[in-house]
């Protein structure tokens, strides 16, 4: 039986599952609304576009490193026990070697990346039907380095926080230790150049603000702004940071203590920047009724 774009609008309006979907279950079913619908149902298609509009904010990060490329990402799901679980884990990693062997270099063209047959996209969909939570993949990173360059990976409570670094000279070590230092200190930028203007000028104008609030005069006002800058700047930049491991030496010169520098950095925490949706209790034990 031949499908039509109305039989596909149709199932699309009763289950909620994509247009893509709808027209392979009536495919498969020949065209057989209700036998569609089994269809998704048991494909797990339905029960992951009801979950669609929760938030998904807990999770796990992970970085992948292959050969001269890397890629660090969050896959999020609904509760911190779902991210603890063995297929989370799992997927986890499929997700990421799936990443790194392809050639994405952000979320949307991730999702299209090749999962032995399937795309990544399709993988979450999976899970999000067997696991029973809204799984989803929120942020990737891709960085790649010179052969002379080195990866540094830490991840902190097993992915809550995840850093990836390139260093300027193949050091495992040295570039582990710095991935450390920056989910411990979570620095904004790598130095001072990379500081914007808009950045500096709002923090001047507060620090401005600040001082004449405390009646200073103008001549004793900029040289307090300048200093005070000059310390937020040794707060938000990483090698102007103390060492975590040496707070006596700069992460700058523990670099140059290891005739190295570093290149870049990337640090992703879980959840960061998601607003939670407060659980209204009523909701939930109607829900759970009703499964």
């Amino acid at each position: 039986m031949a499908v039509t774009a109305k039989m596909v609008k149709e199932l699309r309006d009763k289950t909620g599952a994509g247009m893509l979907d709808c027209k392979k279950a009536l495919v498969e079913t020949d065209g057989n609304i209700d036998a569609a619908i089994d269809y998704l149902r048991e494909k797990g298609i339905m029960k992951a576009q009801k979950k669609s509009d929760r938030v998904a904010a807990e999770g796990l990060c992970n970085v992948v490193i292959n050969n001269n490329d890397a890629v660090i990402y969050e896959i999020n799901s609904e509760t911190d026990f779902v991210a603890r679980n063995e297929k989370f884990l799992t997927l986890l990693n499929n997700v990421g070697q799936a990443i790194v062997q392809s050639d994405a270099t952000d979320t949307e063209s991730a999702l299209k990346a090749d999962a032995n047959g399937q795309t990544v996209n399709d993988l979450l969909v999976e899970a999000t039907a067997t696991i029973g939570e809204k799984i989803s993949l929120r942020r990737v990173s891709r960085i790649t380095k010179t052969d002379d360059q080195g990866f540094g990976a830490y991840l902190h409570q097993g992915g809550r926080i995840a850093v990836l670094t390139v260093v300027e000279k193949e050091d495992a070590e040295v570039a582990k230790n710095v991935a450390m230092h920056v989910a411990a200190n979570n620095p904004k930028y790598l130095n001072r150049d990379q500081v914007d203007a808009e950045t500096l000028e709002h923090e001047k104008h507060v620090l401005t603000q600040q001082a004449l609030q405390e009646g200073k005069p103008a001549n004793i006002v900029e040289k307090m702004v300048i200093g005070r800058l000059n310390k937020f700047l040794k707060d938000v930049c990483l090698v102007d940071q103390p060492y975590v491991k040496d707070p006596d030496l700069t992460v700058a010169k523990y670099l140059k203590s290891n005739n190295n520098g570093v290149v870049s950095f990337v640090r992703l925490a879980v959840g960061e920047g998601v607003e939670k949706k407060a659980c209204d209790i009523v909701e939930a034990v109607a829900e759970l009724a009703g499964k």
